[in-house]
């Protein structure tokens, strides 16, 4: 088990500036960050014990965070 939380700004440091521009900015991009960050933070409890669910559901979810993911690196290189 991981107690390692993989927040956009860890996972892509050498875009903090941009996240945040596009976080101010851009509705969509924001909107997608919140989710990215919720995803995690269910996840990071899954993973520590603290919510008990499913294996097949933990990877969904992170599937679904990984799919966030790309689509915000997209954006950022693209801005």
């Amino acid at each position: 088990m991981s107690d390692n939380r993989h927040t956009l700004i860890s996972e892509l440091p050498e875009y903090k500036e941009k996240i945040h521009e596009l976080k101010m900015s851009n509705h969509h991009f924001a909107k997608q960050y919140s989710e990215y960050e919720d995803l995690d933070k269910e996840i990071h409890r899954i993973e520590i014990g603290e919510t008990p669910d499913s294996d097949e559901y933990l990877e969904d979810l992170k599937k679904k965070r990984l799919a966030l993911k790309d689509e915000l690196f997209h954006t950022l290189k693209n801005s």
